[in-house]
């Protein structure tokens, strides 16, 4: 079974489209496999992208950040030199790798170093979102909150 229905989700739940074409677009094996990479969970809120990016330099790669998706694009200077190889392991060739990234999670570095490129994400949960302590019979809870409001 490797075929989901979600027309249930389309009919009893709204806003969830973005998820629905997430799951969709999982289901595909066309995924590419090129630049392999690697993603880590450094603490809770913080997360870490490798790409091995063998032959590449810095002005060859573009990364590309927009609201809810991280787009990384590597475009290989041509050589000048026509070489003839007896064997070819290291493709350095043209590659475009999407993430899609969750609600406020947002860029915070990259660097690029020994044909390694690293990106900073860290999740940034806005103030007004987080989950607060509601004190019971308290009269300060309204005056809290819209005083944090005002900041």
């Amino acid at each position: 079974m490797r075929t989901f229905d979600l027309a249930p989700l389309y009919r009893s739940a709204i806003g969830f489209d973005r998820l629905a074409q997430l799951l969709n677009d999982a289901q595909r094996n066309d995924a590419p496999s090129y630049p392999p990479y690697n993603i880590e969970l450094v603490s809770d809120d913080q997360y870490r992208i490798v790409m091995a990016l063998a032959g590449f330099t810095r002005s060859e790669i573009d990364i590309t950040f927009e609201r809810d998706s991280l787009t990384v694009v590597g475009r290989k200077q041509k050589d000048a030199t026509e070489r003839t190889y007896l064997h070819r392991g290291i493709a350095a060739r043209d590659f475009e790798q999407r993430f899609q990234l969750a609600n406020h999670v947002k860029v915070t570095g990259a660097s690029f170093d020994n044909g390694m490129l690293t990106i900073e994400l860290v999740r940034e949960i806005p103030e007004a979102l987080k989950p607060r302590k509601i004190v019971i019979d308290g009269s300060d809870n309204v005056t809290a909150l819209e005083q944090r409001q005002a900041a």
